[in-house]
This record gives C-alpha cells, sequence and structure tokens, in this order.
C-alpha cells in the first residue's frame, strides 16, 4: 500500500485544525450569548457585548452567524440541550384526564424552575425575538395544553376549559404561583388541576 506523500498528510492535518478551531470559535459564540441572554435577557444582548465574552471580533460573530435568526435558534438547541424537558408522550399515556393533568403540570413546572433565570428573560423580551423562534415557543405551549385536554373529549364547556388548561402550561402562570407567592411546584400543580375541572365543569367564575 503507498504510504501518503508527506505534504499530502501536513494538508490534512492543516484543515483538521482549522475545521476544529473554526467549531471551537462557534461553540465560544453560542455559549457567550446563552449567558448574555440569561443574565441581561435578549433585548439587552449586544453583538459588541458576544464578541466581547467570546473573545473575537464582532465580525466573526457575523460571520459565524450572519442573521439573528440563526444565533437564536444555535444558542435555543444549546440551551435545551442541557436541560431535562417536559415530556408529553409520557403524559399522553395516562388516560385519566385528571391524573394526566396533574402529572403534566408537574412535570412542567418542573422544567420552568429548573429553566427560570433563561426562560423568564426569554418570555420578558418577547418582544424582539425571532418571528420563527415566537412561533416556535407558542407551539410549544399550544401542544402541551392540547396533549393535557385530550383526554377530556368533547364537553358543552370545552372553550373554558381550553382557556383554563392554557393559562396553567403558562410559564407566567407556574411563576406568579411558585416564585411570587411561595408555593411549592406540586402544590402549583394541584390547584391549576382543581381549576381547569372547575373550568370544565363550569364552576369557574
Amino acid at each position: 500500500m503507498t504510504e501518503q506523500p508527506r505534504s499530502s498528510k501536513s494538508r490534512a492535518y492543516r484543515m483538521r485544525q482549522r475545521a476544529e478551531n473554526v467549531e471551537e470559535t462557534r461553540q465560544r459564540i453560542v455559549e457567550a450569548t446563552g449567558l448574555l441572554h440569561e443574565s441581561v435577557g435578549p433585548a439587552r444582548t449586544t453583538i459588541a457585548a458576544i464578541a466581547d465574552r467570546a473573545g473575537v471580533t464582532r465580525l466573526t460573530v457575523y460571520r459565524h452567524f450572519p442573521d439573528e435568526e440563526s444565533l437564536f435558534a444555535a444558542c435555543s438547541a444549546h440551551w435545551t440541550s442541557r436541560q431535562r424537558p417536559p415530556d408529553p408522550a409520557r403524559w399522553g399515556r395516562i388516560a385519566d384526564p385528571e391524573q394526566r393533568l396533574r402529572v403534566g403540570l408537574n412535570d412542567l413546572y418542573r422544567f420552568y424552575g429548573e429553566g427560570e433565570p433563561m426562560l423568564r428573560r426569554i418570555y420578558r423580551d418577547w418582544d424582539v425575538l425571532p418571528a420563527a423562534l415566537q412561533d416556535g415557543l407558542s407551539a410549544r405551549d399550544a401542544a402541551f395544553r392540547d396533549v393535557l385536554l385530550k383526554p377530556f373529549g368533547a364537553s358543552r364547556r370545552q372553550r373554558q376549559l381550553k382557556a383554563a388548561v392554557g393559562h396553567a402550561v403558562s410559564f407566567w402562570t407556574w411563576r406568579s404561583l411558585c416564585v411570587e407567592n411561595g408555593m411549592t411546584n406540586r402544590s402549583a400543580a394541584s390547584l391549576m388541576t382543581t381549576f381547569a375541572l372547575a373550568a370544565g365543569r363550569g364552576q369557574a367564575h
């Protein structure tokens, strides 16, 4: 077998090193963006601040992420990969409507609690988020709501029940109950389960 020329080996090594350096730089930019989003929020995060924290130039940031949407998408994916997200597929295996609602809200509130610093600033700065991220978050919340609603089936008070469960899955509902008013995730999930069931029976005013 013919040995590869030394020049070819050297060129391949340099190309591999360059690719690794590019990926390392990209990762530093993503991590810097995430830290700023979590500490000051997207609205106060500037490209200059990202570049400074990542130890690169503003031009380098733009070279890796030419638009805001690509930077937010990479940052969101990186943050999510380090979390323990809710598991609506597990909720969906619970046939009893009340139990599914209680289990699902407990799981969701646990996630909100673990990710509160980032989630609070993301939802607070909603208006500056790229449209694709807004749409994705809205669709995710609607999907959580719909999984929890499904076992209730058709109801004369479906509209009230849908509104109540939609309110229950909101990050701000969790934060009001657990952060501002000191409830535990379990007690907050129990309260909102009772509220939603009452709305479905027409007993909530």
